[in-house]
């Protein structure tokens, strides 16, 4: 499954949403300018922007403020990445140096504070207050899950549940209002956007599943970051729970404490333990439920090319490779 079927249904319409980012990261301050441009020239799958534009598309219009929130969501979305990189001391992302390796940790961190305010500038435009309402508490919760995450680092201990919670919280959630965006600007009814929100929350649950297995799987080249990242960052992600409590002894003893020390000393082994203990199917199949789920929680909309690339994203979200 690929991209393209997806991308192509809504081609021009991105061409409109690259423009509305271009446009809006524009500043006198010339470091600022730097830095978002490289950041924006650095790729990216541009999903969540395309959330909002395929869910209004599902409801019958892709209007100028659905460019703009597509922009915002980007924005927010992009932010985060800036601040993630930071905390979490990476230098590869997206298969390129990332910016804080590139420009130094206070240039990412205020310059992702300045797309952020940005953001904020962007949807007071939109002069909706209920698009107001979902964006506030989308980021709010998106930073509850950033400290969730940190509070988790190093913890072997901490439950299937607890991490999931921490996927809702920081990756699901933004999945989840940019459907809803996409809804409510074409006023659809309480119950669609009810159910085009629970797509988007188990769309970007099984996007961070499949995430956390590309992790130990992918190859680094494709994936666009190094392969183990999060082990040396010491977060105790689902494959990692899972072989730790159905590997042997020893399998179990060396998963907890690389999550407890972090690092990469044992990589090629915990991979190993990852593998042989059914880990990757186990949480593969987890990523599964959840495209089903987001299937299902549309399924009642009209057909049309929009609906079906929302179906075909939620299969591209289980079977890519990247």
């Amino acid at each position: 499954m690929s991209l393209d079927f997806i991308q192509a249904s809504i081609a021009d319409e991105m061409l409109l949403v690259d423009a509305e980012i271009r446009r809006q990261l524009h500043s006198e301050v010339v470091l600022i300018n730097q830095v978002a441009e490289y950041i924006v020239n650095s790729g990216g799958k541009r999903m969540r922007p395309a959330l909002v534009l395929l869910s209004g598309g599902a409801f019958g219009s892709i209007s100028a403020h659905h460019h703009r929130l597509a922009a915002v969501i980007e924005f927010i979305h992009t932010a985060t990445l800036l601040h993630d990189d930071v905390v979490d001391g990476s230098s590869m992302r997206r298969g390129q140096e990332t910016a804080n390796n590139l420009f130094g940790n206070a240039a990412s961190v205020l310059v992702g504070d300045f797309i952020y305010s940005r953001a904020f500038q962007m949807m007071v435009g939109v002069e909706n207050m209920r698009v107001m309402q979902v964006l506030a508490d989308a980021t709010n919760i998106i930073a509850e899950g950033e400290v969730l995450q940190l509070l988790n680092c190093h913890d072997a201990d901490i439950t299937d549940e607890a991490y999931l919670k921490v996927i809702h919280y920081k990756t699901a959630k933004l999945f989840e209002a940019a459907t809803r965006l996409g809804a409510i600007l074409c006023q659809a009814s309480s119950n669609d956007e009810e159910a085009m929100a629970r797509y988007g929350m188990h769309l970007g649950t099984a996007f961070q599943l499949i995430d956390d297995v590309l992790d130990f799987s992918g190859e680094a080249a494709e994936i666009g970051k190094n392969l183990g990242d999060d082990l040396a960052e010491g977060k105790p992600t689902l494959p990692l729970l899972y072989a730790m409590r159905n590997g042997t002894p020893t399998q179990a003893k060396l998963i907890r404490d690389a999550i407890e020390q972090g690092g990469l000393d044992h990589l090629d082994a915990v991979a190993a333990a990852v593998h042989e203990t059914g880990a990757l199917d186990h949480v593969r199949n987890l990523a599964q439920l959840e495209s089903h789920a987001a299937c299902a929680a549309i399924s009642h909309l009209p057909v049309s090319n929009y609906h079906q690339a929302l179906v075909e994203l939620a299969s591209f979200a289980v079977t890519r490779s990247y």
